[in-house]
């Protein structure tokens, strides 16, 4: 497998995927055309997130195509030389994915080594479910069973922070309370700015901020850039 799975399209005050960019190029290589999954958009149109996307992404020549434009969406996958699905709402994708039968024929392009890449919710639905998203529950989906080609958990957008005056849970008493209902699963708090690269069988955490391990019975911890992942596989 190879996958590029990254915390946030963009950090405050930069430009649309200014951050990512040279790593996409990178981890793409002599691949040049991506299909992009656009159904994460809500409060704008599926041909306006391919714009945005196309874009930045003629920036470095690679060429984007959507599968919202696609009469058999499935076949678009079949055929992709690398597969991207943006962020926005988890459950908008999720619904929609699910509807075209989109979650199994990426695995199994995943699988045969087609590079798969995404952003916020496009990290989370490469996890084997969409439990640790941060968004509301706008629509139903089907189920909570994602793509599963990791068999860990993302948190994306990983905050620390307790704001003043707020008397809610913070960030990882939602993950302590995911965990105490699936034991058997790790999830990684990745802070914005932050990708996971897995390529050649390694597991490797790209960023200038360390990644936050959560799984029951192990107190929460973290690990930086160069550290050894492989108990996440």
């Amino acid at each position: 497998m190879k996958l590029l799975l990254i915390s946030n399209s963009t950090n405050a005050g930069e430009p649309y995927l200014q951050y990512p960019m040279p790593r996409i190029d990178a981890f793409l290589g002599a691949v040049r055309e991506v299909v992009f999954v656009p159904y994460a958009a809500v409060t704008f149109s599926y041909d306006e997130y391919e714009a945005k996307v196309r874009a930045r992404f003629a920036e470095a020549g690679i060429e984007v195509r959507s599968v919202h434009r696609a009469k058999d969406p499935r076949r678009m996958i079949r055929e992709a030389q690398a597969i991207c699905i943006g962020g926005g709402n988890t459950f908008a994708l999720t619904r929609k994915m699910q509807e075209q039968g989109l979650m199994k024929a990426i695995l199994t392009k995943i699988k045969a080594g087609t590079p798969y890449m995404g952003w916020s919710a496009g990290s989370n639905v490469c996890c084997p479910t969409i439990c640790t998203t941060n968004d509301m529950p706008i629509v139903e989906p089907e189920s909570f069973k994602a793509i599963g080609a990791v068999k860990f958990q993302i948190n994306p957008h990983y905050l620390d922070a307790n704001p003043e005056g707020h008397a809610g849970e913070t960030r990882e008493q939602r993950i302590l309370e995911y965990i105490q209902a699936n034991p058997r699963r790790y999830v990684v708090g990745l802070r914005e700015g932050c990708m996971l690269r897995y390529e050649e069988g390694k597991l490797e955490l790209i960023g200038n901020r360390p990644m936050r391990i959560f799984k029951k019975g192990i107190e929460p911890y973290e690990v930086q850039a160069g550290d050894d992942l492989s108990f996440l596989l």
